[in-house]
């Protein structure tokens, strides 16, 4: 089964990556913003036992980089190490296992630190990403130091995969929106043996991968690049990881930037919600462009993957385009204005019978290659956010709510709503909160970046985000534009006014709106 939507971290780059959620139970509200934490929340809010100085006076080993098959090597701007971390922040002496760091020094004199940058996912990796993202903040780079790392479980750091390639591409034919029974069976064990394959791969790791454990990494982080603040860059996943780390260290937060915002008061079918609306949006925007009634548009995008389900389309490839292939490739082009040519001539083309357009466009968000070598993005994806999400909605539960899901998104709310029973469905380790704490009274203002026309985090998210974080720390910055992201996409007032918070310090006045 695979994932097609999550918290997607794409930015100004149009980086078509993927994305995460937080969970519920079957329809439950959840937290709400104003609720006492439950039990599991509140253990992990704890700060973590004071590390040893074996762990916190590192001295880096910077050194040239190297390529993988995944990513290639970076220039000679950018330098690599390893930092050591505890696996379990509870046993702090205990076993330690490795992150892969990257960096590229300011080119400026007047040097403020380190800025972070997580991609978001949860699952992506910042070895990867970041060379790639350097241009989009080369201005930043002036006075920082551009730091990236894959989080633990991904990539270079004891990164998880789950399955095969072979696996992977069987489990391409499981209906992510069941029909029948025996749909239901497939759709259910699919999802089961997944979490099987990655309790096998991960071992004890699979218990210590929480977007908790990534901040308390970020501290120590801080501490050993020297700096005594934490400056941060947060897109997608990564606001929620930014969140968590203002709540955990309030008094270490230098300069925050979130930007395309995760609801952190929305549990996990409040967020399937969120994502169909915020995508059914995107789509309507996108219909409306070429002249077409959004209602009637939608419609027949419907009833193509509702014969797509009954007949996969041929390809080019060999392979056949099936319903959930289909779905990922009309959600990619909405990540990017940009894209919207590429869905336009992909579904004409689906509409004549030719489903190799919408293939290329869904390999490319599963990270295929041309080979059928996959990535494993979804797969620490997956295991990330799994072990946050601590309810596991039933599919009794789902079925209830589906009506609901149709009626937000005729073409995204039945996958949408399907997932969240799939998606930690028989998970082998429990999760640790409904949503996150992000609330981060006496910290330093953090800048909230909220996109109206953002598909995989809708807006709304960004002032709920803002408000958790408490008054006086977040501050809210919007941009009326489209895509996932906004800073790098083509505004000059997001651009200089993030830009001047994080080169200077100047935090803008909240609620200023960039159109």
């Amino acid at each position: 089964m695979s994932r097609f939507v999550r918290w997607t971290a794409a930015s100004a780059a149009a980086l078509l990556v993927a994305g995460c959620s937080s969970g519920t139970s079957d329809g439950g509200d959840g937290k709400g913003s104003g609720a006492a934490p439950s039990s599991s929340a509140s253990s992990s809010s704890r700060a973590s036992p004071g590390l040893p100085a074996s762990l916190t006076s590192q001295k880096p080993d910077w050194g040239r980089c190297k390529g993988t098959s995944d990513s290639p090597t970076p220039g000679s701007d950018w330098q690599c190490a390893t930092l050591k971390v505890p696996l379990d922040y509870a046993k702090p002496d205990g076993e330690t296992i490795g992150l892969a760091l990257i960096r590229a020094k300011a080119t400026g004199d007047n040097r403020i630190g380190s800025l972070l940058f997580n991609f978001g996912g949860p699952g992506q990796s910042g070895i990867s990403v970041m060379p790639s993202y350097a241009g989009t903040v080369s201005a930043l780079r002036q006075r920082y130091d551009l730091v990236s790392w894959d989080p633990r479980g991904v990539g270079a750091s004891e990164g998880v995969r789950c399955r095969s390639d072979k696996e992977i591409q069987a489990a391409d034919s499981v209906d992510p929106s069941p029909d029948d029974a025996a749909e239901e069976k497939a759709f259910l064990q699919d999802a089961a043996d997944f979490g099987k394959g990655c309790e096998k791969a991960a071992g004890n790791l699979i218990a210590h991968v929480s977007t908790t454990d990534s901040a308390r990494d970020m501290d120590l982080m801080r501490q050993v690049l020297g700096d005594t603040k934490t400056h941060y860059f947060g897109i997608s996943y990564g606001t929620e990881l930014g969140g968590v780390y203002a709540h955990l260290f309030p008094k270490n937060v230098g300069r925050l930037i979130l930007d395309a915002v995760v609801d952190p008061s929305a549990d996990m079918v409040g967020h399937a919600k969120n994502q169909a609306r915020g995508f059914q949006r995107a789509l309507d925007d996108y219909l409306k462009s070429t002249g077409q009634d959004p209602e009637q548009g939608s419609r027949k995008i419907a009833a193509l993957l509702k014969r797509i389900d009954a007949a996969p389309l041929p390809t080019s490839s060999g392979r056949k385009l099936t319903q959930g292939l289909a779905i990922t490739g009309v959600v990619v082009p909405l990540y990017s204005e940009q894209s919207w040519p590429a869905l336009t001539s992909a579904l004409d083309a689906a509409e004549q019978g030719d489903g190799s357009d919408l293939l290329a466009l869904a390999d490319n968000y599963n990270d295929r290659d041309a080979s059928g070598h996959y990535g494993t993005t979804t797969h620490a994806q997956r295991v990330i956010s799994c072990l946050d999400d601590k309810q596991r909605p039933t599919v009794t539960g789902t079925k209830k709510l589906l009506p609901e899901f149709r009626k937000i998104s005729p073409v995204f709310g039945e996958f949408m709503g399907w997932d969240t029973a799939g998606w930690c469905h028989d998970w082998p380790v429990a999760g640790q909160y409904d949503t996150p704490e992000v609330g981060a009274p006496g910290a330093a203002p953090v800048l909230v970046v909220g996109n109206t026309g953002d598909p995989a985090t809708p807006y709304e998210g960004a002032r709920k985000m803002a408000d958790e974080l408490g008054k006086g720390v977040g501050v809210m910055l919007t941009w009326k534009g489209e895509g996932h992201g906004a800073y790098g996409s083509g505004s000059d007032c997001v651009d200089s006014t993030v830009n001047a918070y994080l080169l200077d310090g100047t935090v803008p006045q909240d609620g200023k709106v960039c159109s």
